[in-house]
């Protein structure tokens, strides 16, 4: 059960999963790699014969087999393992994580904008639309996704009955189609550590595509606005950037394991005057305040 109540089952029904693909893939593996466990298990000692029959000793051909068919099981739990954790990250993980981030935000009551950031199937986007809802706000969440997502992500919202709340854009991260101080609050789910995807993870040219993201987020975000990501991995160089930015309130939250590897929530705020100069700022990422 999330935070709100609602099992992965109803969010899943809503919502659908957007590694669908990754999670067949290692499904079928995962089965396959089973299915040979149980023939090793189950014709053992013909196996061990053929390893006789390659000139090994009856001890060593023992061990091979042996060693082999453990080999393939735990390759099979493994896979499974990777599958289930998809699964749940990309559902009632999604879920959960999202009233996180709506919850870093103090005050919704007075939130006029707000943005969502690579917005896909529109779970981060309800809860905020819902949160607006729940506050009686006149307030409006736009969803941007650079993927003709439109018609699928506003039928989520019509099932969830914010569709008065929510507008859909397309557009890329790296240049919003918004001008500069428009939203009061700026949110994203799982979607900056993609941008730059095309020069390989790891890459200057990927980080500089990230580092234009974060950039943007700051650059359409009100003064005195909060901006919450929740990311997988490169927390460390957003922290560094938002920094050099002069952001205020700098929090990241402990570290929640999301498909397979580490992720963060980490939010500020636009400061309404930019008192200090970046080389002023103090902040390690690993020691600051938990969101």
């Amino acid at each position: 059960m999330g935070k709100s109540g609602r099992d992965w089952t109803q969010i899943y029904a809503i919502y659908g999963m957007e590694e669908g693909q990754t999670l067949v893939f290692l499904l079928i593996h995962a089965i396959f790699f089973s299915f040979l466990s149980v023939l090793f298990l189950i014709y053992f000692n013909p196996i061990c014969d053929i390893f006789e029959s390659l000139a090994l000793p009856a001890g060593a051909a023992r061990f091979a087999a042996g060693f082999t068919g453990s080999v393939t099981s735990i390759s099979a739990v493994c896979l499974f393992f990777a599958a289930g954790n998809i699964f749940y990250s990309s559902v009632a993980l999604h879920w959960d994580m999202a009233q996180r981030i709506v919850s870093a935000v103090n005050d919704w009551s007075t939130v006029k904008y707000a943005l969502d950031v690579g917005c896909g199937r529109g779970i981060l986007l309800n809860a905020v639309a819902m949160q607006l809802k729940k506050e009686g706000s006149s307030g409006r969440v736009v969803g941007l996704d650079r993927r003709k997502t439109t018609v699928s992500t506003l039928r989520t919202a019509g099932i969830e009955g914010v569709q008065e709340y929510v507008t859909c854009r397309e557009g890329d991260a790296r240049r919003l189609p918004f001008s500069d101080n428009y939203f009061d609050v700026v949110v994203s789910a799982v979607f900056v550590h993609r941008v730059g995807k095309e020069f390989g993870q790891r890459t200057a040219a990927a980080a500089a595509e990230r580092m234009r993201v974060l950039g943007e987020v700051v650059r359409v975000l009100k003064s005195g606005g909060v901006a919450v990501v929740w990311d997988l991995v490169h927390v460390p160089e957003y922290v560094q950037k938002l920094q050099e930015l002069r952001m205020e309130d700098i929090r990241v939250s402990e570290r929640v394991t999301a498909f397979m590897v580490s992720s963060h929530i980490v939010s500020f705020r636009k400061p309404n005057h930019l008192l200090q100069p970046p080389g002023e700022v103090r902040l390690d990422w690993r020691c600051t305040n938990l969101c």
